[in-house]
C-alpha cells in the first residue's frame, strides 16, 4: 500500500485514525504497530513474518547489549555486530543475493543458481537502516534499552515512514514512543503537510514521470539531442517532487499521531556544488552514514587520503544502498569522485565563479548523476548520454520533440520555480502583510486534495521510485 492510493485515502487513514484516537493513550503504540504490520503486508503478507524476525532479534540482542556493555565491552560489542550481522543478513538475501549469484557466475568455474521469483520486501532497506541505528546507539549509550516490545515495533514498522522514510534514527524518537502529546495544532499542520506532499507528488511528480516516460520512449524511434535533455531534466523534477512529496506525506502522517520526524529535503536544486547538494537531498540518509559510517571510520579528522578513503567507502555504501545493480555502483563512484574533487581543489576553485555559474555546475553535474541512476540498463544509458552532445541522434531536434517540449513548457517552469524557496517566501510575506490570508490555506489545500484525487482516479499511473529501495 502507498499514501497516493485511494484505498489509503479514503479507508486506511480514517479507520487507523479513529482507532488510534477512541483507544485509552496506553494502547495506542498497540494499536499503530498492528495498524503499521496491516500496512507493510498489504501486497505481501508473508513479509510480515520477515519483519517481526527483524524486530524481535534486535530487541532481544538489545537485552545482552545493556547487559555487558558495563561490565564486558568486548561482548557487549561482539552482541552488537552479531544484533547487525543477523538483521543484514535478511537485506542481503534479499536484495542482493541474486545480484551477487549472476555477476560471481560470470567467473571461470563458479556457478551459483540465482532464485526465480525472490521479490524484495518493500522498504528492507529503510527498516533495517533503523533497526541498526538503535542497535548502534544503544551500544554508545546514546539511548536507553526499550524494554517494551511494542514501542520498539512501533518504532521499525510505523507505517508514515516505513516504505520510504525519512529514515529515523532511534535517539530521536526514543522519548516520543512512550511520552508524546498530540496535539490540535500539530494535527492541522499535519493535515496541510500531507495535503502539499500528495498533490507535490500527483499534480507534479506523476505528471513529469510521463514526459520523461514519453521523451524516453521516443529516443527509441527518433534520438534527438533536445529529447535527451528533455530526458534527463524531467527525471530529475520528477525525481525531487516524487521523493520530497512523498516525505512531506510522511511528515504530516507522522505529526498526526504526535510523532516529529526530521526533514528530508531542503531546496536541494539551489546548490552551488555537490558537497552542498548532498547536505539538501535526503539528508535523514546522508546524516544516517555520516553518524554509523563516516564518522567510525575517522570522518575528516584524519589524513587526506583517508579522507578520500573514506568518503570513498560511504558512497560505494550509498550507491549500492540503493539498488542491486551496476548503474547505482557507478552512481556513487560518480558521486564519490566529485566530492573528493571538491575537497581536494574544486570548491575553492568554485568560490571564485559567479553564483549563476556555481549553480549551473552543480545542477548539470546532478542532472548527469541522476541519469546514471534512472538507466539500469547501460545501452540505454550511453545512448542517452551521448545524445546530450549529438552522438547517435537525427539532429538536434524534431517536430515531435518540439511540439512536446512546448507543451509540457509551463509543467517545468511552474516545477522548477517550485523547486526553489520562491512560492514560501513569497507566502510568508503575505501573510506577514496581511494575517487573514492565512485562512484561505485550508481551502487550498483541500482543494489541492481534491485535484490530487480526481487525478488519481482518472489515471492508473502513479510511479514512486523509491518504493523498491
Amino acid at each position: 500500500m502507498v499514501f497516493s492510493s485511494l484505498v489509503f485515502l479514503f479507508a486506511y487513514l480514517p479507520l487507523t485514525l479513529l482507532c488510534y484516537y477512541v483507544v485509552p493513550r496506553k494502547w495506542r503504540n498497540l494499536v499503530l504497530f498492528v495498524v503499521s504490520l496491516a500496512f507493510y503486508g498489504w501486497g505481501e503478507p508473508v513479509y510480515i513474518l520477515l519483519m517481526l524476525a527483524s524486530v524481535t532479534t534486535a530487541y532481544g540482542f538489545g537485552f545482552f547489549i545493556e547487559k555487558y556493555r558495563e561490565t564486558d565491552k568486548k561482548r557487549a560489542k561482539r552482541m552488537m555486530i552479531l544484533s547487525i550481522a543477523v538483521n543484514l543478513s535478511f537485506l542481503l538475501f534479499f536484495k542482493y543475493y541474486n545480484f551477487f549469484a549472476a555477476n560471481l557466475s560470470l567467473l571461470p568455474l563458479i556457478h551459483i543458481p540465482t532464485i526465480e521469483g525472490l521479490r524484495l520486501p518493500i522498504g528492507i532497506s529503510f527498516y533495517t537502516f533503523q533497526i541498526i541505528s538503535y542497535t548502534i546507539d544503544l551500544y554508545r549509550r546514546d539511548c536507553k534499552l526499550q524494554k517494551n516490545y511494542i514501542a520498539f515495533g512501533t518504532y521499525v514498522s510505523l507505517f508514515p515512514q516505513l516504505i520510504a522514510g525519512p529514515i529515523v534514527r532511534y535517539h530521536d524518537v526514543d522519548e516520543q514512543l512512550s511520552g508524546r502529546r498530540e496535539t490540535v495544532t500539530d494535527f492541522s499542520l499535519g493535515i496541510r503537510r500531507f495535503c502539499c506532499g500528495l498533490a507535490k507528488k500527483i499534480l507534479l511528480g506523476d505528471t513529469l514521470a510521463l514526459g520523461y516516460e514519453y521523451y524516453k520512449a521516443m529516443a527509441e524511434v527518433e534520438p534527438t539531442a533536445l529529447g535527451g535533455w528533455m530526458t534527463i531534466i524531467l527525471y530529475t523534477l520528477h525525481l525531487y517532487y516524487d521523493f520530497s512529496g512523498y516525505s512531506d506525506m510522511a511528515i504530516g502522517l507522522g505529526k498526526m499521531f504526535g510523532f516529529h520526524f526530521p526533514e528530508n529535503f531542503n531546496y536541494p536544486y539551489i546548490s552551488k556544488s555537490i558537497s552542498e547538494f548532498w547536505r539538501r537531498w535526503h539528508i535523514s540518509l546522508s546524516t544516517w552514514f555520516r553518524e554509523y559510517v563516516y564518522i567510525p571510520l575517522g570522518g575528516n579528522r584524519v589524513g587526506k587520503w583517508k579522507l578520500y578513503r573514506n568518503l570513498s567507502i560511504v558512497w560505494l555504501l550509498t550507491g549500492f544502498w540503493h539498488g542491486a545493480n551496476w548503474n547505482f555502483v557507478l552512481w556513487g563512484v560518480y558521486f564519490a569522485v566529485i566530492l573528493i574533487a571538491e575537497r581536494a581543489f574544486l570548491l575553492k576553485w568554485l568560490e571564485k565563479l559567479p553564483a549563476v555559474l556555481r549553480h549551473v555546475y552543480a545542477m548539470l553535474l546532478v542532472t548527469v548523476g541522476f541519469l546514471i541512476f534512472s538507466f539500469t540498463d547501460a545501452s540505454e544509458g550511453i545512448a542517452c548520454l551521448a545524445s546530450l552532445v549529438g552522438i547517435g541522434c537525427v539532429g538536434f531536434s524534431s517536430s515531435v520533440a518540439s511540439y512536446q517540449l512546448l507543451h509540457l513548457l509551463p509543467l517545468i517552469l511552474i516545477a522548477a520555480i517550485g523547486a526553489t524557496p520562491i512560492p514560501k517566501k513569497l507566502t510568508e510575506r503575505l501573510v506577514a502583510r496581511y494575517p487573514k490570508c492565512e485562512l484561505v490555506f485550508p481551502i487550498l489545500c483541500f482543494a489541492a486534495l481534491l485535484l490530487s484525487v480526481a487525478y488519481m482516479a482518472d489515471s492508473a499511473f502513479s510511479p514512486f521510485e523509491y518504493l523498491n529501495f
